[in-house]
């Protein structure tokens, strides 16, 4: 049996030493702090959490496939030094009947080590003619009780998901509703001037072509999450008033594949904000090439935090539901926000 230390891999990325490199990675032509381009960062860390997947799945199913399920919990505890090499550590941490955690650890080589991010990766394995059914896979041996305690993490992490989801139905709480209530009266208010949250979206279309694909008629599913964290950036800013940088990312839901000639509507609004901190829910829908089908693709839920030139923190003004959808809206990014930041300290 393999043990998880064996499904190790490593990658870096030299920023330090490859200035051409390093400029792609930067948002603006300027020496600030946090001057890196996450949305890139997301699609090394899909490719890598894909690579560690297959190496393991081909022991035992050589023409296998391996495909993203969901993305959850990348909390950004240091902000990235764009001079600086960049780490990646990746490792199974736990296998299932057809599924697969991946952890990442991204870190700063050198001295000081800094701890960017860790990441946590669900994928699954297909087979058959098309690719499309999943297949079992055989467990991993948990020899080490580090090795015992990041399996147990998974399996917990996976609990609590689906709680969280059973708890997006629960109507809400008496202080949540007080909450919610006191918004709505504002908006009743003579010259109330207000963010209204209707009003605070962005979106795009595209169409996918060949250079999107990744794998045979399957378009890349960290290209589609890059542009999604772009244009939700994008969107933050609509509410920040200084300068938006990630400090999480909350969860990324991979539901249909997408293929090339589909066209894509992206749609990124600002449905939470508290003190600093701006939560931007984004969703990808996907039209068939002969426009006959729609589905969601992908759903995607980020938090910025908006900050000045020196990373220090500056507040954000508050924003205002006004319907039942944006008031759910609301409520679920609250509650995830509250669930993030009562668990780590984001940046």
């Amino acid at each position: 049996m393999t043990t998880p230390q064996e499904t190790s891999l490593y990658r870096t990325l030299p920023l330090g030493s490859d200035p051409t490199l390093r400029r792609r990675y930067m948002v603006i032509d300027e020496d600030i702090p946090g001057n890196f381009r996450f949305g890139l960062l997301l699609e090394e860390l899909d490719i890598l959490a894909e690579q560690t997947a297959l190496a393991y799945v081909r022991q035992f199913y050589p023409e296998a496939r391996v495909v993203t399920a969901a993305i959850d919990n990348i909390m950004v505890r240091h902000v990235v030094d764009v001079t600086r090499d960049i780490v990646f550590h990746a490792r199974i941490n736990h296998v299932g009947r057809s599924s697969l955690e991946i952890g990442i650890r991204v870190e700063h080589a050198g001295e000081p080590v800094t701890h960017i991010a860790s990441c946590y990766f669900t994928m699954v394995a297909r087979g058959g003619e098309s690719a499309g059914e999943s297949i079992p896979l055989p467990p991993l041996d948990y020899q080490t009780d580090q090795e015992q305690q990041r399996a147990a993490k998974a399996l917990a992490g996976r609990d609590e998901y689906r709680q969280r989801q059973a708890s997006l139905l629960e109507p809400p709480s008496r202080e949540e509703y007080e909450m919610l209530d006191r918004l709505h009266r504002a908006q009743e208010e003579p010259g109330f001037a207000g963010l209204a949250a209707g009003r605070l979206v962005a979106d795009a279309w595209e169409r996918m072509y060949p250079e999107q694909e990744y794998v045979p008629q399957r378009i890349f599913g960290g290209y589609l999450i890059r542009r999604a964290y772009e244009l939700s950036g994008i969107c933050s800013e609509l509410v920040a008033p200084d300068r938006s940088i990630i400090a999480a990312v909350n969860r990324i839901n991979f539901f249909h594949p997408v293929r090339m000639g589909d066209k894509l509507h992206f749609t990124s609004r600002v449905v939470y904000t508290s003190e600093s901190f701006v939560c931007v829910e984004a969703s990808i829908e996907r039209v068939s090439r002969d426009r006959a089908a729609k589905a969601l693709s992908n759903s995607c839920l980020f938090t910025f935090v908006n900050v000045d030139r020196e990373l220090n923190h500056r507040p954000v003004p508050p924003i205002y539901p006004a319907t039942y959808r944006e008031d759910a809206r609301y409520l679920e990014a609250y509650r995830s926000y509250r669930s993030l930041s009562g668990h780590y300290r984001m940046i």
